[in-house]
């Protein structure tokens, strides 16, 4: 620090604002500096007032004593004080740059795992209670349909939730490749969104995929505004399964 910038730190060093090196160094300063000895004794009463005040919560009253310090000269120190803050805080916002990635990144995968499988990938294995949806399927209000046209056997269990319904599905004898979707219908006829996915050519519960296809879904109605939940083919445009409430 030269003798030209700790001229300019004595408004700093009286508010208390210096770091630590920087403080010690004025104090060497000043007993080689009347003219900083003397500004300094005209800021303590300023800077006791000041602490005064804030201690008591009261607004400043008119002081008859010495000036105010220079404005250019106090913000010239709280700037690099500042500035020194930000130096120091760096290490910690890129790391927590850092981590909010890893988190992003970690969730995108969870993203693509409980997405839709591309055709021939090898069907899901059955839902274990860890992901709640065998756990789902066991609590919930259930209901068990099997379709004479299509063959396709099902259960849907439903629970309430504060912001709708959440719905758990066990798919089996469906047969592959093809797009499906599940809807949940309306007590006025109009279907709603709850999953959809692919089913690949091997099929859910077919010879040679045994496994049902399990997952869960949700829908903003509430339990008593379902009258029945739907399996639809996005393929042929055909319902392959209807459950009733």
């Amino acid at each position: 620090m030269t003798a030209a910038v700790l001229h300019t730190d004595v408004a700093a060093y009286a508010l208390g604002l210096l770091e630590d090196a920087d403080r010690r160094a004025f104090d060497r300063h000043l007993a080689s500096c009347p003219p900083c000895r003397g500004e300094l004794a005209g800021l303590r009463g300023l800077a006791g007032a000041l602490e005064g005040m804030a201690r008591r919560g009261m607004a400043p009253v008119e002081d008859p004593g010495p000036p105010p310090p220079d404005p250019a000269v106090l913000a010239g120190g709280l700037h690099r004080r500042a500035a020194r803050a930000r130096r120091a805080r760096l290490p910690y916002v890129l790391a927590g740059a850092a981590a909010g990635v890893a988190l992003l990144a970690g969730a995108a995968v969870t993203g693509l795992t409980l997405g839709a499988r591309h055709e021939g990938a090898p069907p899901p294995a059955a839902s274990s209670p860890s992901d709640g949806t065998a756990a789902l399927l066991a609590s919930g209000a259930a209901m068990t349909a099997t379709d004479a046209g299509t063959g396709v056997t099902g259960t849907v269990a439903v629970q309430g939730k504060a912001w709708g319904s959440q719905i758990g599905l066990r798919l089996s004898r469906v047969r592959g490749p093809q797009e499906c979707r599940l809807v949940a219908v309306d007590t006025q006829g109009r279907a709603h969104p709850v999953a959809g996915w692919s089913v690949p050519a091997a099929g859910y519960g077919q010879p040679g995929a045994p496994a049902p296809l399990t997952l869960q879904g949700g829908t903003a109605l509430k339990p008593a505004e379902i009258t029945r939940f739907e399996v639809r083919s996005a393929t042929s445009d055909r319902t392959l399964l209807t459950l009733r409430t």
